[in-house]
């Protein structure tokens, strides 16, 4: 497999200081993908134009390492289309160089940090051979994990006081703000959540609760006097395993608990790993606002209205929150797979210590089920509600998601395992299985959003009883619709948070 690097990715990857540590593991994970790392002719011109002639010598020798394109490809009419009509400078026209040798095949996928080349890449339908670093990585730990060596442990709670502040972990912080050390050193008691690989530290999350009269003058537009989860401290290290999502759904929940109006993160915008930060952030909703001026410098402002609100066609925008005037379905999953896909609905009689967050489908919010279910008319924004099956009295529900999206429109077996790899339980082999399992109802792909495991569990005789479920030849085999008054008594009964339902 042949890899084209960014110019952007070969400058932090060569400079002589590490500028992102992110780009150490792209480059193991290339190694043990055993890719072949290409460059093309327009990132060794790029590099020359550098006036310091030592840094262009330095590189030039670094650069003997990668396979530079011998030849470049005659740019295709599609591709040239698109350049017409999205490109404005000629930087963006070298991009659209880099592009053209993915669409012409000559390469086998581009990684690359930039937006723009993303939105280019969807217009000319190779979206899925266009990587950022998070999602080469997501790619290569759900193909080959045979190939992880490491087990990323459950994120855990901490004093500052008790974690090492000179881990390099730290060291863009300290580049970004002013007395940084001091600052963390003066938080000792408080707590954050972070995440280790063999004793350095992985990811870390500071929040903070603000009240209504909380000074933003440093703030604008300055903020109107509201009470506010403030993330004070966020980021991950790229690995493949989604943590990113997994903070988010802890920052969802720490602003539910404490009931508050609005989110919000200031973040510079210098590095790739705070891009791809930001990236995540307006993937969940989050919105500039501004910008904040301090000794440190000018950070943008994102925020996310946290006041309860259901966009039925992007539940994304306004997770975690629930309506009642969607459709709403029970579906069926199997014990052996229930944990593994909903790690937060273990059952009491489960060992935790069995369901490690070292797989890429435990941690994203984001998550894949796959059915053969007669009924297929699910929408976007649909509530489903996980019924664990077991028998008259161990079957339970335990969880409830929100359909992102449905995929039926599948072309192929190959093309049904590239769908569902990235968030599904499932080996390719057992994907196979399931494509083929029956050729006369192949089956279909539900995205959806993990959102909320019940408190309380009911089994099969209680939804018996209450009438949900009719008997235990009804119990649901695959997508089996509700009504909004079965859906009420659930939540009841399971004594839910109602205000996670907007009306």
């Amino acid at each position: 497999m042949r890899a084209l690097l960014d110019t952007n990715i070969i400058i932090h990857r060569e400079a002589n200081r590490v500028i992102s540590p992110d780009i150490g593991t792209l480059f193991k994970w290339l190694d043990k993908g055993k890719y072949t790392k290409c460059i093309h002719p327009l990132t060794i011109e790029e590099i020359n134009k550098n006036a310091n002639k030592d840094t262009v010598n330095t590189f030039s020798v670094k650069l003997a390492s990668y396979e530079q394109l011998k030849t470049i490809a005659p740019l295709d009419a599609s591709v040239k289309t698109v350049s017409d009509s999205q490109d404005t400078t000629a930087n963006d026209k070298n991009d659209t160089l880099l592009l053209n040798e993915v669409f012409c095949d000559r390469v086998d996928l581009l990684i690359s940090e930039d937006k723009a080349i993303h939105n280019k890449a969807a217009l000319l339908g190779i979206g899925d051979r266009v990587f950022t670093i998070d999602s080469f990585l997501e790619k290569v730990v759900s193909e080959n994990p045979e190939l992880v060596d490491y087990k990323v442990l459950s994120v855990t709670k901490k004093h500052f006081g008790e974690v090492n502040l000179k881990d390099p972990f730290f060291d863009g912080f300290r580049e970004d703000y002013d007395g940084f050390d001091k600052w963390f050193n003066k938080k000792s008691d408080e707590i954050a959540y972070v995440t280790y690989i063999k004793d350095r530290i992985l990811s870390f999350l500071y929040v903070k609760i603000e009240g209504p009269e909380e000074n933003y003058s440093e703030i604008t537009p300055v903020f109107n006097p509201k009470k506010r989860l403030k993330i004070g401290t966020f980021k991950v290290v790229s690995n493949g395993v989604r943590l990113g999502e997994r903070f988010l759904k802890i920052i969802f929940d720490n602003a539910l608990i404490n009931k508050v109006d609005e989110i919000y993160v200031t973040i510079f915008d210098k590095r790739d790993d705070e891009k791809r930060l930001i990236a995540l952030f307006e993937d969940w909703g989050f919105k500039l606002h501004g910008k904040k001026n301090s000794s440190s410098g000018e950070e943008l402002v994102y925020v996310h209205n946290f006041e309860p609100a259901y966009d039925a066609k992007n539940p994304k925008f306004t997770y975690p929150y629930l309506s009642r005037r969607v459709n709403t379905f029970l579906v069926p999953i199997y014990p052996d797979y229930h944990t593994e896909l909903l790690p937060d609905s273990i059952l009491k009689t489960e060992s935790p210590a069995d369901f490690v967050e070292n797989e890429p489908h435990r941690n994203g919010i984001s998550k894949i089920y796959i059915s053969r279910s007669f009924e297929k008319n699910l929408a976007t924004g649909d509530v489903i509600i996980f019924y664990r099956t077991g028998g008259y009295h161990k079957s339970v529900i335990t969880t409830i998601g929100v359909v992102e999206k449905v995929i039926s429109d599948i072309k192929d077996e190959q093309d049904f395992i590239s769908k569902c790899r990235k968030r599904s339980i499932f080996t390719d082999d057992e994907l196979r299985k399931h494509w083929n399992f029956k050729k006369s109802l192949r089956p279909f792909i539900v995205n959806f959003l993990y959102v909320y495991s019940f408190p309380k569990r009911i089994n099969l005789q209680r939804l018996i009883e209450l009438k949900i479920i009719k008997d235990i030849d009804s119990a649901p085999r695959g997508f089996q619709k509700i009504t909004s008054d079965q859906f009420n008594k659930i939540i009841k009964e399971t004594m839910t948070d109602e205000s996670i339902i907007v009306d």
